[in-house]
């Protein structure tokens, strides 16, 4: 979610400090109008004129403090926020339409359709903020490079994770209440159908948010969550309403009404906090591995309590007991072939990271490193008999002179070539590296021959034209060989190649295109 950088007047430059204060002294007031609404203190009539007028005034005060966020802002950081004004704006105009009728006819139960239909589309647009926040946070790191790193999520699991907390509430709510809300529903007909609708969309919000928070950082940030906040505030109340609705009360207690009263205010700070940094990884995966299960291990407790009471359990919940738990099952299905794959990638992902730490990218050969590893180990051996460790240092004649005259990669082409003979050379168990440039080593560990027939032999190959791009390059080699016969102790590769490198620079000076074995004298075996 991309924020402007210039600053913002008011409330729009709010710090995380002075955000701190007002929620303390907006938490402050909602507890104290809470206690004087549900006490009826003042009396019922003036109870409830308090509460409508503080939630019209909450609900108006989120209005403009969202439109004045919003206008200082652009991109996804306006149009979520717009969103928030049209959802606070529809809330405050089913809350006046309410008041109206309370004031002038004395109707504590709203009459007209325009105020359950202005507050059913308030969790609507809400959810229209959160999916723009979402879709935001996909189009701030468009470029994968600027992805967080984050664990891959399925679309199916997100799915079942969706159905699993989705599902655990209907059962939760099913049994605490909504069985008779329903059933009040369907004898009702139509005009009890905004009762019901009202809370529910207020928890298929909440699910949303749960659900995008596992991969969306920017859902995780404070104006969602107290977004989170008044939207589970709202739907606890609307499932009372209903339920009392239901049961064929006429008026609603006070103090059923605290969540109406909390929701508009956290919205409020919704557009008051300010927007802080990504939270780490680790905590998003916390959160992915355990909020699914939060509300079922809630809803379980429940069903288990009950059934230790006595309570006796009709076929719905029963059967929407099991397709949760079968979501479950299924769930964790998906998330173990999930974690099988990744485990199969990050072993793949391994074994590329060492081949290329210890192989050449052009050739394909191993490089340097690979070679003194493998050169040291020999030399460690102390029991050879009759077997000679030997290692060639072989730099390309005339290579410089391809590259020149026919470019990089031509004469990247025939470094190829001349990689692939060298392998032809030798058995598969010896070692061939390039050094750097057009330098080669070759490292023959069990050798029973004379050194210079390994150093003939690349030389044949060598001499044979390399054919690129339609033409022929000739290019011969001068090659130096150390030979070790015995072990010798203190003798380390750098030692090695570093005689086999003056071998080479010997047979250049004789004429190029020759092999000289360098001298070692005979050492005692231990």
């Amino acid at each position: 979610m991309t924020e402007s950088a210039e600053p913002l007047p008011v409330w729009g430059a709010m710090t995380a400090k002075r955000f701190s204060v007002v929620a303390a002294a907006a938490t402050t007031v909602l507890v104290a109008v809470v206690a004087l609404v549900g006490t009826d203190a003042l009396g019922r009539e003036a109870s409830l004129v308090i509460d409508k007028v503080f939630q019209f005034t909450g609900s108006a005060a989120a209005v403009v403090a969202f439109s004045r966020t919003a206008r200082h802002r652009a991109g996804v950081a306006r149009r979520w926020r717009s969103w928030m004004v049209a959802a606070t704006g529809s809330l405050a105009v089913g809350l006046a339409v309410w008041i109206w009728g309370q004031v002038f006819f004395g109707v504590w139960l709203p009459t007209s359709m325009l105020s359950p239909v202005c507050f059913v589309l308030v969790p609507l647009l809400v959810l229209g903020a959160v999916l723009a926040v979402a879709r935001g946070d996909d189009h701030d790191h468009a470029h994968p490079a600027d992805r967080p790193v984050r664990r891959p999520r399925g679309r199916a699991v997100l799915v079942l994770d969706g159905l699993v907390v989705a599902g655990s509430v209907f059962v939760l709510t099913w049994v605490s209440a909504l069985e008779s809300v329903v059933r009040e529903w369907a004898s009702s007909g139509p005009a009890f159908t905004p009762v019901v609708v009202h809370p529910a969309g207020y928890l298929v919000l909440v699910v949303v948010l749960l659900v995008l928070s596992w991969n969306h950082d920017s859902v995780r940030r404070l104006p969602m969550l107290f977004i989170a906040l008044g939207g589970l505030a709202q739907s606890a109340s609307g499932w009372v309403f209903a339920y009392l609705i239901s049961q064929g009360a006429t008026a609603v207690p006070t103090i059923a009404d605290a969540g109406f009263l909390a929701g508009p205010v956290l919205f409020l700070l919704a557009a008051l906090a300010p927007v802080r940094g990504r939270r780490s990884s680790a905590a998003g995966e916390t959160l992915y591995l355990l909020v699914p299960y939060l509300p079922l291990v809630v809803t379980g407790l429940f069903i288990a309590f009950g059934t230790a009471s006595g309570v006796r359990f009709d076929p719905v919940e029963i059967y929407a007991g099991l397709a949760v738990v079968l979501l479950v099952i299924v769930r964790q299905l998906l998330t173990m072939i999930d974690n099988v794959r990744l485990v199969e990638q990050l072993s793949h992902s391994r074994e590329q990271l060492r081949h290329l730490a210890f192989h050449d990218s052009l050739t394909g050969v191993a490089n340097r490193a690979l070679l003194r590893d493998r050169l040291t180990a020999a030399l460690a051996r102390q029991d050879r008999v009759d077997q000679r460790l030997v290692l060639l240092f072989i730099d390309v004649d005339g290579f410089k002179k391809i590259n020149d005259d026919f470019g990089h990669a031509e004469g990247d082409a025939v470094l190829r070539n001349v990689a692939e003979r060298l392998l032809g050379c030798v058995r598969p168990e010896d070692v061939v590296a390039r050094l750097g440039g057009d330098e080669f080593g070759v490292l023959v560990d069990g050798h029973r021959g004379a050194a210079e027939q390994i150093g003939e032999r690349v030389l044949a190959a060598l001499r044979v034209p390399h054919r690129i791009g339609g033409r022929e390059h000739r290019v011969c080699a001068s090659i130096g060989v150390c030979e070790q016969t015995a072990y010798e102790p203190g003798c380390s590769a750098d030692d090695v190649l570093g005689r086999a490198d003056a071998a080479m620079y010997s047979a250049k000076r004789l004429g190029k295109g020759m092999v000289v074995v360098h001298e070692t004298p005979e050492v005692a075996r231990r």
